[in-house]
């Protein structure tokens, strides 16, 4: 597969998102899942694999970074490596599941990284991303702490995820950022306009949730169904009834262009997302071993930039249902 640039990393073009192995599309898998999983993506020239401290549940909030330490040891020295710290329970709420806090306290990011490694069966860790800006902590403290960490060589690049431009550029200043890990796909855009600013930083944008959630990929109906104790997909507006109907014209584009270059809907998705600047790069999320392997082939779909700029503007035009943590959107009339 084909390689990008984050910043001071260079990494396969498509990325895994485990976070759904453990958390958010079902219960918790196991161990033999975590291998199968790893294994298609290697396959597939998937080399960058992405995780986080709190993927898990409530009883055991390191399960992602618990079983995917073990299954990725063999194949350190080939894949680059990103987890984050700054986010977790707070375990003294009665709600259940407990609700997450932000929490980048300087005197905790030592630990909660060796806790990461130790899990995680390595000595340092590629990309260490700051999970969400945490309001009572400025960014230069922070960036101190990534610059420290990487003179020690216990990381080797940082970045920051879901976090606002002046914050950005103010950690940029103390210790240069290499990746900004944002939702982003043509049903996301709100942080497009974080693009001048990533460009002129040299920046690479690392795109969750590509898929909306999975409805890119064209294979949901109004029929799917989706376990609410597991799934957080079973109350995302995207999956609701009313949007199939609402989508209906738009897919049906997607699905024609996707098919004049032989490839699926989700491929096309995809391959949209990385034709918008060579710095973005989007990890997919699947238990399904076919899906990673067809989310991969993304990167042999190349779009010229008439049809970019068809499709963006379809995006305009079309009626489209609101999306989970899209912005604000009018649900267009058909």
């Amino acid at each position: 597969m084909e390689q990008r640039k984050l910043g001071a990393l260079q990494v396969s073009a498509i990325g895994y998102g485990a976070m759904g192995l453990s958390h958010a599309y079902g219960a918790p898998c196991d161990e033999k899942a975590f291998q199968e999983v790893v294994a298609a993506n290697l396959a597939a020239g998937v080399t960058f694999f992405d995780t986080a401290e709190i993927y898990g549940t409530n009883d055991d909030p390191h399960h992602n970074e618990r079983l995917l330490g073990p299954v990725l040891k063999p194949h350190r020295a080939q894949i680059v490596l990103a987890s984050k710290f700054g986010i977790e329970f707070d375990l003294t709420s009665p709600k259940l599941p407990h609700p997450l806090v932000a929490n980048a306290d300087p005197r905790k990011i030592k630990s909660a990284l060796e806790g990461s490694l130790k899990r995680l069966h390595t000595d340092y860790l590629d990309l260490y991303y700051q999970h969400r800006h945490d309001p009572k902590v400025e960014p230069e403290a922070v960036a101190e702490v990534m610059a420290g960490l990487i003179k020690e060589g216990k990381i080797r690049a940082w970045g920051v995820s879901e976090a606002p431009a002046d914050y950005i550029r103010r950690a940029h200043a103390v210790c240069p950022i290499s990746a900004v890990q944002n939702r982003y796909s043509m049903l996301a855009r709100q942080h497009e306009a974080l693009f001048p600013l990533l460009s002129e930083l040299n920046i690479g944008l690392v795109a969750f949730s590509p898929l909306a959630n999975g409805i890119l990929s064209g294979s949901y109906d109004q029929n799917s169904h989706f376990d609410p104790k597991y799934d957080y997909r079973a109350t995302m507006p995207q999956f609701q009834q009313e949007s199939y109907a609402q989508n209906q014209a738009l897919f049906a584009l997607l699905s024609k262009i996707a098919q004049e270059h032989e490839a699926t809907m989700a491929q096309l998705s995809l391959a949209w997302v990385m034709a918008q600047a060579p710095w973005i790069v989007p990890i997919p999320g699947s238990r399904n071993l076919e899906r990673i392997k067809e989310n991969a082939g993304a990167a042999q779909v190349k779009l010229t930039y008439a049809e970019v700029q068809a499709i963006t503007d379809a995006l305009e035009r079309l009626p489209h249902s609101a999306v989970y943590g899209g912005a604000p959107t009018k649900i267009h009339a058909d």
